[in-house]
Protein backbone atom coordinates (compact mmCIF):
# COMPACT_ATOMS: atom_id res chain seq x y z
CA UNK A 1 0.00 0.00 0.00
CA UNK A 2 1.45 3.35 -0.62
CA UNK A 3 0.84 6.67 1.05
CA UNK A 4 0.86 9.90 -0.56
CA UNK A 5 4.01 12.02 1.17
CA UNK A 6 2.49 15.78 1.81
CA UNK A 7 3.50 18.53 3.96
CA UNK A 8 2.31 18.50 7.22
CA UNK A 9 0.63 22.26 6.84
CA UNK A 10 -0.87 20.60 3.63
CA UNK A 11 -4.95 20.54 4.61
CA UNK A 12 -6.55 21.87 1.55
CA UNK A 13 -8.17 18.01 0.66
CA UNK A 14 -8.93 17.37 4.33
CA UNK A 15 -10.66 21.09 4.90
CA UNK A 16 -14.04 21.06 5.31
CA UNK A 17 -16.06 22.45 2.00
CA UNK A 18 -13.58 21.09 -0.41
CA UNK A 19 -14.74 19.55 -3.23
CA UNK A 20 -13.77 18.96 -6.86
CA UNK A 21 -15.51 21.90 -8.25
CA UNK A 22 -14.31 24.27 -5.96
CA UNK A 23 -11.01 23.02 -6.97
CA UNK A 24 -12.02 23.06 -10.94
CA UNK A 25 -13.67 26.69 -10.33
CA UNK A 26 -10.61 27.59 -9.12
CA UNK A 27 -8.64 26.72 -12.04
CA UNK A 28 -10.84 27.36 -15.08
CA UNK A 29 -11.03 31.07 -16.61
CA UNK A 30 -13.94 33.58 -15.68
CA UNK A 31 -16.66 33.08 -18.40
CA UNK A 32 -16.49 36.31 -21.31
CA UNK A 33 -19.36 38.09 -21.34
CA UNK A 34 -21.14 36.61 -24.88
CA UNK A 35 -22.22 38.66 -27.74
CA UNK A 36 -25.34 39.28 -25.90
CA UNK A 37 -25.61 41.03 -22.53
CA UNK A 38 -28.62 41.38 -20.71
CA UNK A 39 -30.10 38.41 -22.78
CA UNK A 40 -31.68 40.20 -25.22
CA UNK A 41 -31.44 38.16 -28.65
CA UNK A 42 -32.98 37.74 -31.16
CA UNK A 43 -36.25 36.01 -29.67
CA UNK A 44 -36.43 38.09 -26.76
CA UNK A 45 -39.72 39.85 -26.15
CA UNK A 46 -41.77 37.55 -28.32
CA UNK A 47 -43.57 35.63 -26.31
CA UNK A 48 -45.26 38.80 -24.58
CA UNK A 49 -47.71 39.56 -27.04
CA UNK A 50 -49.06 35.84 -26.93
CA UNK A 51 -48.85 35.69 -23.20
CA UNK A 52 -50.88 38.81 -23.02
CA UNK A 53 -53.51 37.35 -25.56
CA UNK A 54 -53.79 34.10 -23.43
CA UNK A 55 -53.87 36.27 -20.33
CA UNK A 56 -56.70 38.19 -21.51
CA UNK A 57 -58.52 35.34 -22.48
CA UNK A 58 -58.11 33.85 -19.11
CA UNK A 59 -59.53 36.88 -17.85
CA UNK A 60 -62.65 36.62 -19.81
CA UNK A 61 -63.10 33.02 -19.17
CA UNK A 62 -63.31 33.44 -15.22
CA UNK A 63 -65.22 36.83 -15.63
CA UNK A 64 -68.16 34.34 -17.52
CA UNK A 65 -67.61 31.86 -15.60
CA UNK A 66 -68.03 34.02 -12.33
CA UNK A 67 -71.31 35.54 -14.10
CA UNK A 68 -72.88 32.33 -14.70
CA UNK A 69 -72.29 30.94 -10.83
CA UNK A 70 -73.61 34.01 -9.56
CA UNK A 71 -76.62 33.45 -12.24
CA UNK A 72 -77.46 30.08 -10.83
CA UNK A 73 -76.89 31.13 -7.02
CA UNK A 74 -79.51 33.53 -7.07
CA UNK A 75 -82.15 30.96 -8.43
CA UNK A 76 -81.17 28.42 -4.94
CA UNK A 77 -84.09 28.90 -2.47
CA UNK A 78 -83.09 30.32 0.51
CA UNK A 79 -83.54 27.36 2.46
CA UNK A 80 -84.38 23.47 2.03
CA UNK A 81 -85.99 23.01 4.95
CA UNK A 82 -89.86 21.73 4.33
CA UNK A 83 -92.26 24.50 4.63
CA UNK A 84 -94.92 23.81 7.33
CA UNK A 85 -97.61 23.71 5.56
CA UNK A 86 -96.50 20.35 3.90
CA UNK A 87 -94.86 18.97 6.98
CA UNK A 88 -97.14 16.05 7.69
CA UNK A 89 -94.67 13.64 9.08
CA UNK A 90 -94.22 11.75 5.84
CA UNK A 91 -91.78 14.28 4.00
CA UNK A 92 -93.82 14.39 0.77
CA UNK A 93 -95.36 17.22 -0.26
CA UNK A 94 -98.99 17.09 -0.64
CA UNK A 95 -100.40 15.89 -3.71
CA UNK A 96 -103.00 17.88 -5.56
CA UNK A 97 -106.17 15.09 -6.68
Amino acid sequence: MTQLLLPSDFSAVTSPGFSAMHSAGALAPPPRPGPDPGGQGEDFGKAAPLGLVVLLLFFLAVALLVRSMNKHLRRVPESFDVPQSFDDGSGDPPREE
